[in-house]
C-alpha cells in the first residue's frame, strides 16, 4: 500500500510539474515570441531542469502542441448533446455551442496566440500548422457533429462540413479580425448570447427544413 500511495503521489507531482511547465512555456511564447523563446527561459520560468522539462514534456514544439491541445478540449461537444427531434433543440444546440465557442476564442490568451502565429508565419509556419490542426480543428469537428446528426435527423440538407462553415461565419462575421487586429473589446456574457442566438436564427431561416423530413 505505501509502494502504490508513492507511485500515485509521484504521479501527481509530475502532473503538477508538467501543467507549470506549459504555464511557462505559454507564457515565454506569448512574451518573446515561439522563435526567440528557448528552453532555458521556459525552464527557469518554470523553476524546473531542462532535464524534467524535456523528460515531462519535450522539445519546444511538442510544448507548444501541448498548450494548444490542452485548449483545445474545451471545443470537445459535450457528452449529454440532446437528441435532435425537431428545430427548436436544433436552434437551442446551436446557440449554445456557438456562445461557448465565441467566450473561449474571444479569451484574450486564446487572441494572443492566433496573434503568434500570425508573427511567427515565416519563421516558425509550425505554430499555425499547430493551432489549426490541434486547435481550430476541435471546434471545427465538433460543430460538424452537430451538423451531421442534424442531418441524420432530417432537420437538415447539405453536407455538414459546408453547413458548418456557414454557422461559423454567421456566428463571427467580422468579430474575430477586429479581435485580432485590437480594435475591439471582448463581448460581454449577454452580447455572446445575443450573437449565439442571433446566428442560429440566421442559419436556419437561410436552411428550411427539408420537404421530406419525417414528421413529428
Amino acid at each position: 500500500m505505501a509502494s502504490v500511495s508513492k507511485r500515485r503521489q509521484k504521479g501527481g507531482d509530475e502532473t503538477a510539474v508538467r501543467e507549470r511547465i506549459l504555464e511557462a512555456a505559454f507564457a515565454a511564447f506569448i512574451k518573446s515570441g515561439y522563435a526567440t523563446a528557448s528552453t532555458l527561459e521556459i525552464a527557469t520560468r518554470a523553476c524546473v531542469s531542462k532535464r524534467e522539462l524535456y523528460a515531462l514534456v519535450g522539445n519546444k514544439q511538442e510544448m507548444l502542441i501541448a498548450c494548444i491541445s490542452e485548449r483545445a478540449k474545451r471545443f470537445d461537444v459535450p457528452a449529454e448533446l440532446p437528441v435532435l427531434r425537431d428545430r427548436e433543440t436544433l436552434e437551442q444546440v446551436l446557440a449554445s455551442f456557438g456562445a461557448k465557442l465565441v467566450r473561449e476564442i474571444s479569451d484574450p490568451t486564446v487572441i494572443a496566440v492566433f496573434r503568434l502565429a500570425i508573427a511567427e508565419a515565416v519563421q516558425a509556419p509550425e505554430v499555425a500548422r499547430a493551432i489549426d490542426s490541434r486547435g481550430r480543428e476541435a471546434s471545427r469537428a465538433a460543430l460538424r457533429k452537430i451538423m451531421a446528426g442534424a442531418q441524420a435527423s432530417g432537420l437538415l440538407a447539405g453536407l455538414p462540413a459546408e453547413l458548418a462553415e456557414q454557422f461559423s461565419g454567421l456566428l463571427w462575421g467580422h468579430l474575430m479580425l477586429s479581435l485580432l487586429l485590437g480594435v475591439a473589446e471582448r463581448p460581454t456574457p449577454r452580447e455572446i448570447a445575443r450573437r449565439a442566438r442571433d446566428a442560429a436564427a440566421a442559419f436556419l431561416q437561410l436552411h428550411p427544413l427539408p420537404k421530406d423530413a419525417p414528421a413529428c
